[in-house]
């Protein structure tokens, strides 16, 4: 194998391929990234057997076509430490690939590419095309929301659950919750559903672009692929039942308070500063016209804010999470925030006051 591309070219997809690629591997293999070459249209591939990405590149004239396996992470210190309009030459020699930069040079260890693994293809029991900015915006708006480590394991990730016309994901960590819908052309007569992995989406993310370019969406039984012109992007999926969140959704609450989210957002992150690190808790007491949000300590310091609000009805005093206050008003990006309760003991619902494609809950905390 023998071919010549530019750093700029190369950098970008290289480090979205190597990101799946864990340290600590099992198999050495994993650590590699595979390369494979076609005359000129040259192909990186990285897997934890979880997630697979595969970057395309066209190459401005054919190579010597082959397939060679390379330290992944090594070979992304190499590129992102070149001068950024180099071309680099790659040369596989007696099982050892010679990278060739300027006056430079870099003789990398390889592993036989028969030995990288490969995810198999699974059909498709759905498939959609739809912009990239789509997915992009729903898994932006809800990602936060996932756990982290949780024995449930299958919190540890998204719901997408696709019904006729629209795409929704919801994702949980058991104390708050986050949705998000858009309508797509879906042709879908009965409900799917499939739980992705936390890297899975979190990968998935990094490759989507915030325009109109396509990304074409396949949903198996165990598998999700997303293609776009210049990625393959394939993820197991979770094998586990997500909870019914639209019995979380709050219904009724009486109490609506609206207010602006970039004095919310601040209020929230000084009252912070003074909070419990451990627990978070702050007390929101709500008044006709005024939130007035106190934080207090172990080491018995207090913050205290007064927000004015559009709210009319009796006062009432509610302990919430503020990290989860927070991330709802980093995610949404309208003028205002509408926040509605139904007692002290009751979760709130927050979303945007016009026609919002996103619901957040967040459970109260007892103080």
């Amino acid at each position: 194998m023998r071919f010549t591309v530019s750093r700029d070219s190369l950098l970008k997809p290289l480090q979205l391929v190597a990101g799946v690629v864990e340290r600590r591997q099992t198999l050495p293999v994993l650590s590699n990234v595979l390369i494979v070459l076609e005359g000129d249209k040259l192909s990186l591939t990285g897997t934890d057997l979880e997630v697979e990405i595969v970057g395309r590149i066209q190459l401005d004239q054919p190579g010597e076509s082959g397939e060679i396996t390379v330290p992944a992470r090594k070979l992304v210190d190499i590129c992102r430490s070149l001068p950024d309009s180099a071309n680099i030459e790659f040369i596989e020699d007696s099982q050892k690939l010679i990278v060739k930069s300027g006056r430079s040079r870099f003789t990398l260890s390889t592993l036989p590419a028969n030995d990288f693994p490969n995810v198999e293809d699974a059909p498709s029991d759905l498939q959609f095309t739809c912009a990239q900015k789509d997915i992009k915006r729903l898994i932006d708006r809800t990602a936060f929301a996932m756990a982290q480590q949780d024995v449930r394991y299958y919190l540890n990730g998204m719901l997408w659950e696709v019904t006729q016309g629209q795409l929704r994901v919801v994702s949980t960590d058991g104390h708050r919750l986050a949705m998000c819908t858009r309508p797509m052309d879906i042709q879908s007569p009965e409900k799917i559903q499939a739980i992705l992995p936390r890297k899975g989406v979190i990968e998935l993310a990094r490759l989507l672009g915030d325009g109109d370019n396509v990304a074409e969406i396949k949903l198996g039984a165990s598998h999700i692929r997303a293609v776009t012109a210049d990625f393959t992007f394939t993820s197991k999926l979770v094998d586990g039942k997500f909870p019914d969140y639209e019995r979380v959704l709050p219904k009724g609450g009486s109490r609506v308070i609206i207010g602006v989210r970039d004095e919310l957002k601040q209020a929230f992150g000084r009252t912070a500063i003074l909070s419990n690190e451990k627990y978070r808790g702050v007390r929101l007491q709500i008044d006709a016209g005024q939130l007035t949000i106190v934080a207090n300590n172990p080491e018995q310091e207090e913050a205290e804010e007064t927000v004015t609000v559009d709210y009319a009805g009796e006062s009432m005093e509610i302990g919430f999470n503020v990290s989860y206050l927070l991330d709802v008003t980093n995610v949404l990006n309208t003028d205002n925030v509408k926040i509605t309760l139904a007692d002290s003991n009751s979760s709130a619902l927050l979303e945007e006051p016009e026609n919002g494609d996103s619901a957040y809950v967040v459970m109260p905390m007892r103080l």
